[in-house]
């Protein structure tokens, strides 16, 4: 059973929790993050969501649901080792952004993280039930792959692609 803290219209924790897939209240809730890692080349590391997920089979980056305790960092941090295997130094990011969104019965706050690092992608564990593929794309790439439908469509993606 997963447990995420409730937060309120601020994005502050309310100190109340509520367990995951369960329909929160007005006025509530959780956060997730979205991580993104680029490498000295320009490219960003993109996972291959599994065929028993939601949007299944399709590219897009790491990222997750917060927990209860978690702070942002954390949870950057958990979702990319948890789904890739991969130890992110804290130091290679910054929170870019964040939004508020009435996402389906769960709203939240997405914060949005840029990470700047060299992965060895041969050194990619996918957890079996997240994760079936991972590689380096351009953005240019990933537009393309947004265009065929093989990639979530993140509404803030040149926002990522902007950054230096």
């Amino acid at each position: 059973m997963e447990l995420w803290d409730v937060l309120d219209g601020y994005g502050n924790k309310t100190g109340r929790t509520v367990e995951r897939g369960k329909p929160m209240k007005q006025d509530e809730y959780h956060l997730v993050v979205h991580v993104w890692i680029q490498n000295s080349d320009g490219e960003f590391l993109i996972t291959k969501r599994t065929p028993n997920k939601t949007f299944p089979n399709m590219w897009e980056t790491t990222g997750g649901s917060a927990i209860t305790g978690d702070n942002s960092i954390q949870a950057a941090l958990r979702e990319v080792k948890e789904e890739t295997g991969i130890d992110l130094t804290p130091a290679n990011g910054y929170c870019l952004f964040r939004f508020k969104r009435q996402h389906y019965k769960f709203p939240d706050f997405v914060d949005v993280w840029l990470f700047k690092e060299d992965i060895d992608i041969n050194k990619v564990v996918y957890q079996p039930d997240e994760v079936c593929g991972a590689k380096w794309a351009t953005p240019t790439q990933i537009r393309t792959m947004i265009s065929s439908g093989e990639f979530v469509d993140f509404t803030y993606i040149e926002e990522i692609f902007n950054q230096k």
